[in-house]
């Protein structure tokens, strides 16, 4: 199937990526990756050359770009065994976390863009993402079902602080009384702390905080613009006193990087009032696999060849394994392993319970001005 063409998706011109080669340190500063991979639907791929005139440090830093979407349907839907959620929506398209392990790298080429640098550069903000939603949930065939935000890219990055558009949707949401499940890292979360108790208490709402490591200096390499570890066990903390069922995500598991830490993140997670934990094992579908693997030898060179070892030995010998049932747990020995770890660490703590069903018995479309009211019995 063709890609789609950048100019059916944005309102903004999309210039080409012009950073396929490592660009310096200082000017990428507080990003994941450290080049732009050629877009794997193009023919031609660009590179620079000294032509003896430019100089690498007269070059600026490498600067955030939002590129507006005009796309005119914002739910998503998905048939995946591997997934507990048939629709999600993704406000935002990229994410500024630059989390150099994101599994939704590799979406950024459908846009033309490179799951490189661009993807944690150059995003694509929805503005008309609320108005789109209510005109969905109020189609006549409209059957509710748990909606997932944060799935693919986080909703509470940093330019959502900007955009606030995640706030627009809860608003959409609480106001047709829809039950949500919410994946995220972002610190200001606590900005709609308000919004989200209501849900939760209404049994509407479940977050998952991603809780990767507790080692300040790994989580700021390979997740440079997300909150830090502590801030992460606040936001469970205040979630759970707001009356919202909290999930602990600790993913992904990266052998010889941070799984030693499974059982101490559980337990820090419990402390803050978590009820559940979930995990999946580093993925690295396409582009990713390059990409983190540079980052390896740059950040860890001293482990590199083991932790890919391991990740091999999770995924039957390759990079990774798309195939369902696998993708997110890997297979062998090692696997089991992590599996065992993770349960009896969840039962020591409490955290091997389900968290109860998203209620969808209250969905309801608010009345608008001028819709005739039902008359009383």
């Amino acid at each position: 199937m063709e890609p789609p063409q950048v100019d059916e998706l944005f309102e903004d011109d999309a210039a080409p990526s012009l950073f396929t080669d490592e660009i310096a340190p200082e000017r990428r500063r507080g990003r994941g990756a450290a080049r732009n991979p050629a877009v794997r639907y193009d023919r031609l791929t660009t590179g620079r050359t000294d032509d003896g005139w430019d100089r690498e440090d007269d070059a600026p830093p490498v600067r955030t770009e939002v590129i507006r979407d005009a796309s005119r349907s914002i739910i998503a839907r998905n048939t995946s065994p591997d997934l507990p959620f048939d629709r999600s929506v993704n406000p935002y398209r990229g994410c500024e976390h630059g989390c150099i392990y994101c599994f939704a790298r590799p979406s950024h080429a459908q846009l033309g863009l490179s799951p490189g640098l661009d993807f944690e550069t150059r995003l694509v903000v929805k503005p008309r993402a609320a108005a789109l939603l209510e005109t969905a949930l109020r189609r006549p065939g409209y059957r509710p079902a748990p909606l997932a935000i944060g799935t693919n890219t986080d909703a509470y990055q940093p330019i959502d602080r900007e955009h606030g558009i995640m706030r627009e949707l809860l608003e959409v949401l609480w106001a047709y009384r829809h039950p949500l499940f919410i994946t995220t890292k972002g610190a200001h979360l606590t900005r709609d702390i308000d919004l989200l108790g209501r849900m939760g208490r209404a049994g509407l709402l479940q977050v998952a905080i991603s809780l990767t490591t507790l080692d300040t200096r790994l989580s700021r390499a390979m997740e440079p613009r997300a909150a830090a570890p502590p801030r992460r066990l606040r936001l469970m903390r205040a979630l759970a006193q707001a009356g919202v069922p909290v999930q602990v995500n600790t993913s992904p598991i990266i052998p010889a990087l941070n799984d030693h830490e499974i059982e101490r993140l559980i337990a820090a997670a419990a402390e803050a009032g978590a009820s559940k934990v979930s995990y999946s094992v580093l993925r690295l579908p396409q582009e990713v696999s390059g990409l983190f693997q540079d980052w390896l030898a740059r950040e860890y060179p001293d482990r590199a060849a083991r932790v890919m070892g391991k990740v091999r030995e999770l995924h039957g010998g390759r990079d990774y394994d798309p195939q369902w049932g696998k993708r997110m747990r890997g297979e062998g020995v090692y696997a089991q392993l992590i599996s065992r770890r993770v349960r009896a660490a969840a039962a020591r703590h409490g955290l091997d319970r389900a968290l109860p069903a998203l209620r969808c018995d209250l969905f309801r479309a608010p009345p608008r001005a001028g819709d005739q009211l039902a008359l009383p019995l």
